[in-house]
């Protein structure tokens, strides 16, 4: 509703990431099969990561081309702040229990964990600019530092080595 592209690209952030979660918890609950199920478990969250990433990046560019204009929403300041306190610690804890089981499947959720870190601290900028100055072009160049962020990522989970972590 408030049509704001910065908190767009962390909301589908956080849908990646949920789904990402998905993914790692069906891999650890597949009992036959490790290695394969952990390679399976990679490749989906891999997918998923990448596919959404460009949606993003499309509806980025309709907002900076003047289609709609952002609207201040306190609920997602609020949302935001949130993420931006629970996600460092969640993703500190992903990487030491990937670490513990060497899963390449959590491994690419803790990739997810800290892009979703990085968008809610630089959503947070362009939002509150907007809602405290009403400057409503803060709201779609805060998405438009984050992209560089979303495809860079795209191409090292390709590659297979998301955040440098893996």
């Amino acid at each position: 509703m408030a049509r704001s592209p910065a908190l767009l690209a962390f909301g589908g952030d956080s849908v990646i990431e949920l789904l990402s979660a998905v993914v790692v918890l069906w891999r650890f609950r597949a009992h036959s099969g490790h290695e394969h199920a952990e390679r399976r478990a990679a490749r989906i969250a891999d997918f998923i990561a990448l596919r959404t990433r460009r949606l993003r990046v499309v509806v980025l560019a309709l907002t900076l081309l003047g289609y709609s204009e952002p609207k201040a929403t306190y609920l997602g300041i609020a949302i935001l702040i949130a993420a931006a306190l629970v996600m460092p610690w969640l993703a500190r804890e992903k990487r030491k229990f990937s670490a513990a089981t060497g899963s390449a499947a959590l491994r690419a959720d803790v990739a997810e964990s800290a892009l979703c870190d990085y968008l809610s601290l630089i959503a947070l900028v362009g939002l509150g600019v907007n809602a405290i100055w009403h400057i409503a072009w803060a709201d779609p160049v805060a998405a438009l530092v984050v992209t560089p962020l979303i495809l860079w990522e795209g191409r090292e989970t390709i590659r297979g080595k998301a955040w440098g972590c893996c």
